[in-house]
C-alpha cells in the first residue's frame, strides 16, 4: 500500500483491514490447504484472511482489477492475474504464500488473464488469456519462465474460461468453455502441448466450471444450461449427464466432488445443491443471497465456503447442510460513509438498496436496512443519535432508528430529481438536503412534523455534499457545477 500511495503524498499510510469481497470474480474464493485461510482477490490486491482469527495480509502488485486467483496443492504458491486495457499486457504474479511477497511477475497474455491453475506437484502453472488473447501458456514455476504456448481454442469453438489440473500427473491439464473442452497433454521435451478435443455428441454446450475426479479418469463440466456433463478423460467422450427434466435454473455456476462421489452444485438463483448418483438427484438445496461463483473445500471436505455475486461468504458442515454467514459487505458502489457524533464504534454506509452499520472492532455488520430498487445516496446520523437520515433517489428523505432499522418517518416529494445529499444540525431541528435539480432546501423538523422553511436555488447541477457549521448558522454545498456556496440559514 505504502509503494502504491507514495505518489500521492500518502507513504505513511498503512491498510489496516478490508472489509469486502469481490464475489464476481468465478472461483475466487479458495480455502488454504492450511485450513486457516481464506484467498480472495478485491480490487487490485488479494487478500489473505484468516478464518477463525480475523487476520488479514495484502498481497500489492497488480496494476489493475485481479481477475483469477489460484492455489498450489501444497499451499506453498498463489497465483493471480488481472485485466487490463485492451491491447496491453495483462500479468500473472507468483506469490510466495509463506513470505507473503512476490516471486515473479509473469507478462505474455494481453487484455485479460481469464484462469490459472498449478500441476499437483507445483512444477507447471498454466495460464489462459480472455478473449483478446485466446491463448494458453505453461510456466516453469522453478525457473519463473514460459516453457510453450498454444492458441486455447479451435478457430471453430467459442473461447475457453475455465482450468483445471490433473490430481496425478504434472503433464495433463484441461481448457473448458463455449462449445469447447479440450484435454492437453504437456510434451516437454520438445516444448509443446497437444490438445485432443472431447465430444459431446449432439449436446451444445457452454462450459461454466469444472471439477476433475482424484484419480483423474472423470471431468465434471457445469453448464450455462443447467445440467452437469460427466467426461471420460482417457476416452475424451462424454460419458452421462444430467439432471435431464429438472434443470438448475440461470446454469450450474460452481462445482464440488465429494469424497463419496457427490456433488455439490452451485447455480445462478443461489442455491447451494447436494446432488447424489448418475441422475443428479438433489438430495438437500439451500437458498443463499446472490448468485454462486464459489465453492471451496476446507480439508477433506467436512466443511466448504461458499462465495456470492451479493460479496456474501457462507461457511457450511456438511453433515448437517446448514449455512452460516461468516463475512458480507455491498455489493455495489459505497455512496457515503458516516460516523455517529461522539464514538468511533459505529459506522453506516449506504449503497444501492440498503443502508448499513458496522461495528469497528469487529469489522462486523450489526444492522442492514433495505429499500428494494431504491438507491440511497447520502446519509447521517442525528446528533442525540436517536436517527439515521438518508437521502434517496426516488426524491425522499427517509428517517431510521440506529438500533433497530424501523423506518420512523418520510419526508415525500423532498426533491423533483432525487435527494443526492444530506446534513443535519447539532440540536436536532432541522435537516438540510440537496437534490439533483440543483435546488438546497432546509426542513424543520419537529417530534410529529416535517415542515419546508426554505428553498435555496443557486446550483445549475446536483448536489454533491453539504457540511454544515458547528454554530447551525451557515452551511457549504457542493456541487456537481464545479462550484462551492456558502449560506447564510439564519
Amino acid at each position: 500500500m505504502a509503494s502504491e500511495a507514495a505518489g500521492d503524498g500518502l507513504s505513511g499510510l498503512q491498510l489496516e483491514a478490508i472489509i469486502g469481497f469481490n464475489g464476481h470474480v468465478p472461483c475466487g474464493l479458495i480455502c488454504h490447504p492450511d485450513r486457516e485461510h481464506l484467498i480472495y482477490p478485491l480490487g487490485c490486491t488479494v487478500i489473505i484472511q484468516g478464518i477463525n482469527i480475523r487476520t488479514q495480509d495484502f498481497l500489492h502488485g497488480h496494476t489493475n482489477n485481479v481477475s483469477c486467483v489460484t492455489v498450489s496443492s501444497s499451499g506453498s504458491y498463489v497465483a493471480s492475474g488481472q485485466i487490463t486495457f485492451m491491447g496491453f499486457k495483462a500479468d500473472v504474479i507468483l506469490w510466495d504464500y509463506q513470505k507473503k511477497e512476490m516471486l515473479a511477475r509473469l507478462s505474455l497474455h494481453k487484455g485479460k488473464i481469464e484462469n490459472l491453475a498449478f500441476s499437483p506437484n507445483d512444477l507447471y502453472l498454466v495460464s489462459l488469456g480472455g478473449q483478446d488473447d485466446g491463448s494458453v501458456v505453461v510456466w516453469s514455476v522453478l525457473k519463473k519462465e514460459a516453457i510453450c504456448g498454444s492458441p486455447a481454442s479451435a478457430r471453430s469453438a467459442g473461447n475457453p474460461t475455465t482450468l483445471v489440473f490433473s490430481n496425478c500427473r504434472d503433464e495433463m491439464f484441461i481448457s473448458a468453455g463455449n462449445g469447447t473442452i479440450r484435454v492437453w497433454e504437456l510434451d516437454l521435451p520438445n516444448r509443446k502441448i497437444r490438445p485432443t478435443e472431447c465430444q459431446t455428441g449432439q449436446l451444445k454446450r457452454v462450459v461454466t466450471c469444472t471439477m476433475m475426479t482424484d484419480d483423474d479418469n472423470y471431468l465434471y463440466v457445469g453448464t450455462s444450461t443447467g445440467d452437469v456433463l460427466k467426461i471420460n478423460t482417457k476416452s475424451t467422450l462424454m460419458s452421462d449427464y444430467g439432471p435431464v427434466k429438472d434443470k438448475f435454473s440461470l446454469g450450474v455456476t460452481a462445482l464440488l466432488l465429494l469424497k463419496t462421489g457427490d456433488l455439490v452444485i452451485g447455480t445462478g438463483t443461489g442455491i447451494i445443491a447436494h446432488c447424489s448418483g448418475s441422475n443428479y438427484k438433489t438430495i438437500k438445496k439451500v437458498q443463499l443471497q446472490g448468485a454462486i461463483t464459489s465453492i471451496t473445500p476446507r480439508g477433506q471436505g467436512h466443511q466448504f465456503f461458499v462465495g456470492t455475486e451479493e460479496s456474501q461468504i457462507y461457511r457450511f458442515s456438511f453433515s448437517d447442510f446448514k449455512d452460516e454467514l461468516i463475512a458480507t459487505c455491498h455489493s455495489e458502489a459505497i455512496h457515503d460513509i458516516i460516523f455517529p457524533f461522539g464514538t468511533s464504534d459505529l459506522f453506516a454506509t449506504c449503497s444501492k438498496s440498503d443502508i448499513r452499520v458496522w461495528y469497528t472492532p469487529e469489522n462486523r455488520e450489526l444492522l442492514r436496512i433495505t429499500v428494494p430498487n431504491m438507491t440511497c445516496h447520502a446519509i447521517d446520523f442525528m446528533r442525540d443519535g436517536k436517527s439515521i437520515i438518508s437521502a434517496w433517489n426516488d426524491g425522499k428523505i427517509r428517517a431510521f432508528t440506529p438500533e433497530t432499522g424501523k423506518l420512523m418517518y418520510v419526508i415525500e416529494h423532498a426533491h423533483s430529481m432525487g435527494v443526492t445529499a444530506v446534513a443535519t444540525t447539532s440540536d436536532c431541528k432541522r435537516i438540510i438536503s440537496g437534490g439533483g435539480e440543483g435546488q438546497v432546501r432546509v426542513w424543520e423538523v419537529g417530534r410529529e412534523t416535517r415542515k419546508l422553511e426554505e428553498v435555496m436555488k443557486e446550483h445549475i447541477s446536483s448536489i454533491s455534499c453539504i457540511k454544515i457549521k458547528k454554530n447551525n448558522q451557515e452551511c457549504v454545498t457542493a456541487s456537481i457545477d464545479g462550484t462551492c456556496i456558502i449560506w447564510d440559514l439564519v
